[in-house]
C-alpha cells in the first residue's frame, strides 16, 4: 500500500511539473491570453452575395487582428473571442444575425456590416442598446448622425465625393462627367457628388443608376457613352459595371470610389482592370510608412497584399480591443463605447471618432492609385482641398 502511494505521488509530481512544462513552452504571452473568460464581440459582414467583395478581406483583416491581440495577450489578460455571421448582404438578414449576437451571444462590442443599409438596420439596434458599433460603411443616410454609438472606419460618403472631383478637376481636368452608380452604396456618395460638383466647376452630363447586385449594366453604360463625357465616375461595390463599361466601348478614365477598390472586385474586372483609378488609402504594392508593418504580417500570413478593407477590419478590432482594454473587460457596453471616443491612429487612417461624421478622417489622407495589369500603382497626385 505505501509503495502504491509513493508511486501515485510521484505520478502526480510528474504531471504537475509536465504541466508547467508545457505551459512554459507556450510562452507567457499565450498563457496569458488563456486566463479568464473571452471577450466576445460580435461582427455581421457581407461573406456571400454582392458585398462579398467587401465582407471577405474585413474578415481577414478582423481574424488577423484577433491573433495579434491574442498571442500579445489578449485585453488585460482575457483573449478576445470573435463572433462572425454572414448577412448575405441582405439588411433584413443583417438585423436578425446581430440580434442573435447581440440578445443571444451577449456580445460586449458589434463590428460591422459590409454595406450601408445594413449598417442603418443594425445601428437603430445598437444605439437602443448603448453598445459600440464599428462599422465598415462610411456616413450615410443623414439618420446615422443620431446614432452615437457608432463609429466609422471607412470615410464618409460626401468625403468620397470630394475626392473623386479632387482627381477629377485638378489632374484629369475634367468639366463633364458621367456617372454610373448602384442604387446603394453609389447612391449615397452620388449625393455628395451633386453638392460639391459645382464648387469644383464639374457638369454631370449624365447619370445612370442600376440595382445592386445587377448582373448586367450595359443599357446604361452605352447611355453614358453617348453623351461624350471627358470622364466617368463608376461608383458600385461590384465589378460588373466596370467590365460593362468598356465593352461599351467607354475609353475615358474611370474614377471610381472606395469601395470598388480590392483585389476581389479586381478579379471580377477581368482584362477590363486597366486604367481605373481610385481614390483610397491602401496601395500594398506601395505602402504609406506607418502601414508597412501590418503589410508585411498581412503578406506573410497569407501570401497576398492587403487593401482597404482588410486595413479597416485590422483597425476596427484593434480599436474595439483599446475600447476595452480602457474601460475594462467587465464594463458596461456604454462604457465601452463611450471609450471608443478618442483619437486613434490606425493602419487605414487617423482616426477622430468625437467628430461630427464619426470618423474625423481628412481629405487630405487620401491617395490615389490606377490599376495596371491588375495591380494598384499609388500615383503621385494629393488632394488639397479641405
Amino acid at each position: 500500500m505505501t509503495e502504491m502511494k509513493s508511486l501515485t505521488g510521484a505520478l502526480r509530481r510528474r504531471s504537475v511539473l509536465k504541466a508547467m512544462a508545457g505551459a512554459a513552452s507556450i510562452g507567457p504571452a499565450s498563457v496569458l491570453a488563456q486566463a479568464g473568460a473571452p471577450i466576445r464581440i460580435g461582427a455581421v459582414l457581407s461573406l456571400t452575395g454582392p458585398g462579398a467583395g467587401l465582407g471577405q478581406p474585413e474578415r481577414a483583416g478582423l481574424l488577423l487582428a484577433e491573433k495579434d491581440i491574442n498571442e500579445k495577450g489578449g485585453v488585460r489578460g482575457r483573449p478576445i473571442k470573435l463572433l462572425i455571421e454572414d448577412d448575405g448582404s441582405k439588411a433584413d438578414l443583417a438585423k436578425s444575425k446581430a440580434e442573435g449576437l447581440i440578445f443571444g451571444e451577449k456580445v460586449l462590442a458589434f463590428v460591422g456590416p459590409s454595406l450601408t443599409a445594413s449598417t442603418g438596420a443594425i445601428a437603430a439596434i445598437t444605439n437602443a442598446e448603448r453598445m459600440g458599433q464599428v462599422t465598415f460603411t462610411g456616413l450615410g443616410p443623414p439618420i446615422e448622425k443620431s446614432y452615437k454609438m457608432l463609429y466609422h472606419v471607412l470615410p464618409p460618403q460626401h468625403l468620397n465625393a470630394k475626392a473623386m472631383l479632387e482627381y477629377a478637376a485638378r489632374d484629369a481636368k475634367a468639366r463633364r462627367v458621367g456617372i454610373l452608380h448602384d442604387t446603394g452604396y453609389g447612391q449615397a456618395v452620388l449625393t455628395g457628388l451633386r453638392q460639391f460638383n459645382a464648387d469644383y466647376g464639374v457638369e454631370f452630363v449624365a447619370v445612370e443608376r442600376f440595382e445592386v447586385g445587377a448582373a448586367d449594366v450595359s443599357a446604361q453604360a452605352a447611355k453614358v457613352r453617348a453623351a461624350n463625357p471627358d470622364l466617368v465616375f463608376v461608383v458600385a461595390t461590384s465589378p460588373v459595371p466596370f467590365r460593362n463599361a468598356r465593352q461599351m466601348k467607354i475609353t475615358q478614365t474611370i474614377v471610381s470610389a472606395i469601395g470598388s477598390a480590392s483585389y476581389d472586385y479586381v478579379r471580377g474586372m477581368g482584362e477590363f482592370a486597366d486604367e481605373i483609378v481610385f481614390p483610397e488609402f491602401m496601395v500594398g504594392e506601395d505602402p504609406l510608412p506607418r502601414q508597412r508593418d501590418f503589410v508585411n504580417l498581412y503578406r506573410k500570413t497569407h501570401d497576398s497584399l492587403p487593401k482597404n478593407f482588410e486595413s479597416a477590419g485590422w483597425d476596427a478590432l484593434q480599436l474595439v480591443a483599446r475600447a476595452i482594454s480602457k474601460a475594462g473587460p467587465d464594463a458596461s457596453r456604454e462604457s465601452i463605447a463611450t471609450a471608443m471616443r478618442d483619437p486613434y491612429e490606425g493602419v487605414l487612417a487617423k482616426y477622430d471618432f468625437s467628430a461630427d461624421d464619426m470618423t474625423g478622417i481628412g481629405l487630405s489622407s487620401y491617395v490615389y492609385s490606377k490599376l495596371v495589369k491588375g495591380r494598384f500603382r499609388r500615383l503621385p497626385f494629393t488632394a488639397t482641398g479641405a
